[in-house]
């Protein structure tokens, strides 16, 4: 089970009080009635979905019900940190943690046979 911290209620709770939002800091057109239909389409429905670090907002559902912004490795599926909405992108510095994790997740697996 994973632990979130949630920014609001200044806890650590169980995974099943929180619910994944989407993609954080996605910028919506000034004016989204000129837009084209693709370029709505772009921004309604594309998102990254990249591997290792991104930032996703949450919403503490079973909590104070407020919605958050994350940073989580997608490979280790870790919580790098949450922070409020409505604050800018929270930059970290690069720490590989992808990679160690995924060869401690390796020899964990390979000792378990």
């Amino acid at each position: 089970m994973l632990l979130i911290h949630c920014p609001y209620c200044e806890e650590d709770r169980s995974e099943l009080e929180f619910r994944w939002a989407g993609e954080a800091h996605i910028a919506r057109p000034e004016n989204i009635s000129a837009i084209s239909d693709e370029e709505f389409a772009e921004y309604f429905f594309l998102r990254n979905n990249e591997k290792g670090l991104t930032y996703e907002r949450w919403r503490h559902i079973h909590g104070c019900g407020r919605f958050f912004n994350a940073a989580r490795d997608t490979v280790s599926d870790r919580f790098l940190t949450t922070y409020k909405a409505g604050m800018p992108k929270q930059l970290l510095p690069e720490t590989g943690a992808s990679e160690k994790t995924v060869e401690t997740y390796e020899a964990t697996e390979g000792d378990a046979r």
